[in-house]
């Protein structure tokens, strides 16, 4: 598939338009992340017409068929985890604190935990695995990374579904960062613009 994304507030707002392939084009998603109360996650969907609210029982569901639910398209706040240091590993030459990701019972996540190695130099995570309520490892998550303008910047994430035997890899190309987004961008009736550029 082929999307544009525009994002503000670190990724804490999101939109986000399908423009490849032709059955897919035209649906679009909106995320809008709060402190004090659930996140607003919607999808536009052209062929039928209408606007789905995500609701927080659906965030575990696959994101356009991908191996990504909506709650991997979320960020986790600090306040929603409990973390456990592990012992230190060295990944791809770099050496990485490891923390064992809890989260709260309140948050009602669709994992158990997660694994999570962060690069101590950027201290930016690099890798993660996820595991199902069972315990049974479910994801194991990838992030690449590259430097514009001061900013580390995603620009590559694989996901591996280990229980389907699965991978995606999401692939970001021709990032601009500090753009001037209009905040007003990000609301509902938007979805159904496809923008121009």
């Amino acid at each position: 598939s082929t999307i544009l994304s525009k994002s503000s507030n670190n990724g804490s707002k999101q939109i986000l338009w399908f423009l490849a392939p032709l059955d897919d084009k035209g649906v679009a998603f909106l995320k809008i992340e709060h402190d004090n109360k659930s996140d607003e996650m919607r999808m536009w969907l052209p062929a039928f017409k209408k606007v789905r609210r995500i609701s927080s029982s659906k965030k575990g569901d696959s994101f356009m068929g991908s191996d990504l639910s909506y709650e991997d398209m979320t960020s986790r706040s600090l306040e929603e985890n409990r973390y456990k240091r592990l012992e230190d590993e060295t990944l791809d030459g770099k050496d990485c604190f490891v923390l064992e990701v809890l989260p709260n019972e309140d948050i009602k996540s669709t994992y158990s935990k997660h694994i999570t190695w962060i690069v101590k130099e950027s201290l930016i995570a690099v890798q993660e695995e996820s595991y199902d309520l069972g315990g049974g490892l479910r994801k194991k998550k990838k992030f690449f990374f590259e430097s514009i303008s001061d900013y580390h910047v995603i620009n590559k994430i694989f996901v591996e579904d280990v229980q389907k035997s699965h991978t995606t890899t999401l692939t970001m190309e021709d990032i601009k960062v500090d753009s001037g987004l209009d905040h007003s961008l990000f609301q509902e009736k938007n979805l159904k613009r496809l923008p121009r550029n």
